[in-house]
């Protein structure tokens, strides 16, 4: 059945409301007409089966016809927090991150980051980020789109991060204390925040900063990995962990 993202205010009571380019897509591409059925998500988990009732060139009206949520998101929340990468590696991380299920993700301003936005760019990059969310939730049938904030500072950072929330931070410099051990000797936990630096990692003092806020540093082992490889590959074991994959 075909499944389509709409936002919550297109949705009042038992009718729901298309636009947008999904219009086309529907009435041109998919060739659906009155009467047929298909599947609206509204980003946060709720699914709607709804019959088409009317077709015109801007909207396409649905009538609900049964709401439920859906089981397939996962229990734990993991936000990453990745510290801004060059060209379009933050795009393959949103795809990627979605993919396994991740509820949210804030950009970083790490001293190390290449790329410096201003707050017009930030805003420009946050949209399309939040469209390449979507699309990856599309794609592999999510019922919830995470969600993508702007470009954060350090100083705001701890303003995002609920009391009880557990932190880690992959690090290099970090030789003791395992990714493994550290979920180990963890209870099940509401939250969890991973800490990824940009290219050439975090410098010493943002990983004392983000330890003064609560955050683990933890090592993944004798290999280094990428920026745009290490927020999915620890998302992965946590999620593993837990019991949200496999």
């Amino acid at each position: 059945m075909a499944r389509f993202f709409v936002e919550p205010r297109q949705i009042k009571e038992d009718t729901a409301v298309v636009y947008g380019p999904d219009v086309k897509h529907i009435s041109k591409v998919l060739r659906m007409d009155v009467g047929e059925i298909l599947t609206l998500l509204d980003g946060s988990g709720t699914l709607y089966r709804a019959e088409i009732s009317e077709i015109s060139k801007e909207e396409i009206r649905c009538r609900i016809l049964q709401r439920e949520q859906s089981s397939s998101e996962p229990r734990l929340k993991v936000t990453l927090v990745q510290g801004l990468p060059k060209g379009d590696k933050m795009e393959t991380i949103i795809q990627k991150c979605t993919e396994l299920g991740i509820d949210q993700i804030i950009p970083l301003a790490a001293e190390r980051s290449v790329v410096k936005l201003d707050a017009k760019k930030s805003a420009e990059r946050q949209e399309r980020w939040q469209r390449v969310a979507m699309e990856a939730a599309k794609q592999c049938r999510r019922s919830a789109v995470p969600r993508i904030y702007k470009l954060c500072r350090w100083e705001e950072l701890a303003e995002k991060i609920p009391p009880g929330a557990r932190g880690l931070i992959p690090w290099e410099d970090e030789k003791k204390q395992s990714l493994k051990q550290v979920l180990e000797g963890m209870e099940h936990p509401g939250e969890v925040y991973i800490l990824i630096g940009p290219e050439g990692g975090l410098e010493v003092h943002e990983v004392a900063r983000a330890c003064a806020q609560g955050f683990r540093p933890v090592t993944l082992g004798p290999r280094i990995l990428r920026t745009e490889t290490a927020g999915p590959a620890v998302l992965t074991m946590v999620l593993y962990h837990f019991g949200e994959l496999g």
